[in-house]
């Protein structure tokens, strides 16, 4: 990609993002995560209706009559995009890789950070953490941070989500949003040491040790999985003998697709392999919302935020 090319898509991104925020997320974003903490406001007199457990009972005895405390939410987060960027985020079966529809969510919901006053960081990761760009405001970051999604080239091609979050709890020291955008695809074992392996299929997750940090992150920041799934991945096309390339290893795969059993198969594998990652992420009470990568994200990602408000209201 040329410089005048990488300017142009990211010139059409904040285009096209600033668009969805000022007509859909406005008021369906940052106001529905929790702040840091609350900052104390005033002592005043109590009034009918306080909440008795605002008074403060020092103050109340030395004056007399009933005093409380007064606080206010303090507003301000760091919102934390970490986002996958190893070889299988390349793979796009439609107008857009995934990566490329990650970097569009991903800037929705940066310039939504920013309209709502709050810092906003990048984290890009294969195997291992790729680019780390600290929590900044303004809109000569946020065109960075697009930037960089767009235009950076990893220097790995696996995925360690694990290694990830780690990272990000460490550098991290005060409670931010964190959005992990990521496919959930993990380079496992090879093909010949597992009993009949479904063509293409790799192993969600290695191990419980994602499991455990998803869980972790969550208990010190509001961590969001986004998982983006390309339709391709579940429906293997009627086209003859395939030659399928593991984006990860480079490992081969000769399937023939012509075959209704090696796609029904191929969909049954992909089907089995959501349902274990969502019961996996349902265990870890990670809030977590699937995209479909030939699909737009504006309305979906919308509703996620309202069910967040209702239920923080609730």
């Amino acid at each position: 990609m040329t410089v005048t090319e990488l300017l142009e898509s990211v010139r059409r991104v904040e285009v096209r993002t600033n668009r969805l925020v000022n007509d859909t997320m406005v008021g369906a974003y940052l106001s529905h995560f929790k702040g840091r903490g609350m900052d104390f406001e005033e002592l005043r007199e109590y009034l009918p209706g306080d909440d008795v457990r605002s008074i403060d009972w020092n103050v109340t005895h030395r004056m007399g009559r009933p005093f409380v405390k007064r606080f206010r939410e303090e507003r301000e987060l760091a919102a934390v995009l970490a986002v996958d960027v190893s070889g299988s985020s390349a793979f796009g079966s439609g107008n857009c890789t995934k990566r490329e529809f990650a970097a569009e969510v991903a800037a929705t919901l940066a310039l939504s950070a920013a309209r709502n006053g709050d810092k906003v960081a990048l984290l890009l990761f294969s195997d291992e953490v790729e680019l780390f760009i600290p929590p900044r405001k303004g809109r000569r970051h946020i065109l960075r941070i697009v930037r960089e999604m767009l235009a950076y080239t990893p220097r790995k091609r696996g995925t360690d989500i694990t290694g990830a979050l780690t990272f990000l709890n460490h550098v991290m020291h005060r409670r931010a949003i964190v959005f992990l955008l990521t496919d959930f695809l993990h380079s496992g074992t090879s093909p010949s040491s597992r009993p009949s392996p479904p063509p293409g299929e790799k192993d969600e997750m290695r191990g419980r040790d994602v499991i455990q940090e998803l869980g972790l992150t969550n208990a010190r920041h509001d961590l969001v999985c986004l998982h983006l799934h390309d339709p391709r991945e579940g429906a293997l096309p009627d086209a003859g003998l395939l030659t399928i390339e593991d984006a990860e290893t480079g490992e081969l795969l000769e399937v023939d697709s012509a075959r209704p059993a090696v796609r029904e198969r191929f969909a049954r594998a992909n089907r089995e392999r959501l349902d274990e990652l969502d019961r996996a992420l349902n265990r870890t009470g990670v809030d977590t919302l699937r995209f479909n990568t030939a699909e737009p994200f504006a309305p979906a990602l919308q509703r996620f935020f309202e069910m967040r408000r209702g239920r923080r209201r609730g």
